[in-house]
């Protein structure tokens, strides 16, 4: 054989240069899995909901009162062809809102049977939580208030994870006639 080197010989040389000459990666950071949910004050308590219950967020829309409903049914909204039922959270829960109507805002519930429009006192917008901060140890609540809690998410401040699903199944919540 003669003196020249082999072409593969060549290549690994190549390759070892590079390796010597390469930066290093930056050290990967931990990541935390987080969970997302839309943030709203109800009842001077922020709380949060999960990102598939809400199907659509909305300013207040005029509405029409509807005759013999209890009172913390607001009335019925057209909303692009649907009549949309529109619910006081706050008075339903017993802690009627004085928050300025041009604040307030309606959740969209649309899942199964249920159409509604739930009125919350304020809008935070998307939430994110690290999974680890999640307690089922929550502060004291209102009695009306502490069946549709199911946990809290911790931080900054504490931030109640509001379960509509229990809503839409208690008798209370959708008896509406007088």
């Amino acid at each position: 054989m003669s003196d020249t080197t082999h072409p593969f010989d060549l290549l690994l040389q190549l390759a070892a240069h590079c390796r010597r000459q390469a930066a290093g990666l930056p050290a990967q950071q931990v990541v935390a899995e987080t969970w997302s949910g839309i943030g709203f004050r109800l009842a001077g308590q922020p709380m949060v909901a999960a990102m598939g219950e809400i199907s659509e967020i909305l300013h207040e829309p005029r509405y029409t009162a509807l005759p013999r409903v209890k009172s913390w049914v607001r009335g019925v909204a057209n909303v692009r062809g649907r009549l949309l039922p529109i619910i006081d959270l706050s008075h339903f829960l017993g802690t009627p809102s004085s928050t300025p109507r041009k604040q307030r805002r309606v959740l969209v519930l649309d899942r199964d049977e249920l159409f509604v429009g739930l009125l919350v006192d304020e809008l935070f917008g998307m939430q994110h939580f690290p999974v680890s901060s999640f307690t089922t140890a929550v502060p004291a609540l209102a009695q009306a208030l502490r069946p549709f809690v199911v946990g809290a998410y911790t931080g900054e401040q504490v931030s109640l994870i509001f379960n509509f699903r229990a809503l839409a199944r208690d008798q209370a919540f959708l008896d509406v006639a007088i």
